[in-house]
């Protein structure tokens, strides 16, 4: 053997000894789901860090990544009862948005003039700004969790209604066809054909509700509240307490992320078969 051949084998072990843990991370999907999106984030809070300290940022303008830890660790259960408020608003108000968003739309799946009645009426819903209608319901329900929860439905539910009805009329016309050749039911066309073909779609909009219950709950805090989240941003900020706004923040999109991952599972979980396959990509 070559002293070239010997060192190309000896280059190729070293590197097959150093696949097995990337190969590894890899196959659980923690190498392109997690690791990247870890390491970039660090590099960003690193560099923000950096500049803040570097040109002496003041810290009610824009607090350094550490000072945003220290302020919001300090203010832990305060932080965490403001946290179970706001996460209480924000499941109340997408279980509600779900009870009545499937209905409605398979109402307008099956009526025509249902649908010309009602689909207009959904458009206007989400034309009105939510920050208008919040201090409105505060003056007709009072200043409590109703108000906030029904800005949180009206936030989430148009999504759920437009991916649901847009599921239940996707269905193939052969397939209904075959139903209807086998002299299938309304009923059996729906639970056996309809809804299993929309439950993709439907997933989709489940994950884009509880995103946005999380916009529409701090939404609502925001005009009307003693508690949560986006009372906490208020209030630190009336008083410059700027770190401590900013970790609520932090919280916050942590908050959104969790609630969107739970429904993936869930999806992976309950309706493995309607995840797209994309091994072919």
């Amino acid at each position: 053997m070559t002293p070239s051949s010997s060192a190309a084998s000896a280059g190729s072990r070293a590197r097959k000894r150093g696949r097995p843990a990337w190969q590894a991370l890899a196959r659980m999907g923690l190498g392109k789901e997690v690791l990247v999106p870890a390491l970039t984030l660090a590099v960003i809070v690193g560099l923000w860090e950096l500049l803040v300290r570097a040109f002496q940022v003041p810290e009610f303008l824009l607090p350094a990544p550490s000072r945003i830890w220290a302020d919001t660790v300090a203010m832990g259960p305060v932080v965490a009862t403001h946290t179970l408020a706001t996460m209480r608003t924000v499941l109340i108000g997408f279980a509600v948005s779900i009870a009545i968003s499937l209905p409605l739309a398979v109402l307008i799946t099956y009526s025509r003039f249902f649908e010309a009645a009602v689909y207009p009426l959904l458009i206007l819903t989400q034309s009105i700004p939510k920050v208008a209608v919040a201090p409105i319901l505060v003056v007709i329900f009072g200043a409590n969790e109703l108000p906030r929860v029904i800005v949180t439905f009206l936030v989430a539910f148009f999504p759920l209604v437009i991916a649901m009805s847009a599921g239940l009329l996707a269905v193939p016309k052969e397939l209904l066809e075959l139903a209807r050749s086998c002299k299938a039911s309304r009923m059996q066309e729906f639970y056996r054909i309809r809804l299993p073909y929309s439950v993709p779609f439907l997933m989709s909009g489940l994950k884009v509700a509880i995103t946005l219950s999380v916009v529409g709950a701090v939404v609502g805090e925001f005009v009307a509240a003693e508690q949560g989240l986006g009372y906490l941003i208020t209030s630190s900020t009336a008083f410059f307490r700027t770190p401590v706004a900013f970790g609520a923040m932090f919280i916050l999109s942590i908050l959104g992320i969790v609630l969107f991952q739970l429904v993936v599972i869930a999806e992976k979980v309950f309706f493995p078969w309607a995840i797209p396959d994309q091994k072919a990509q």
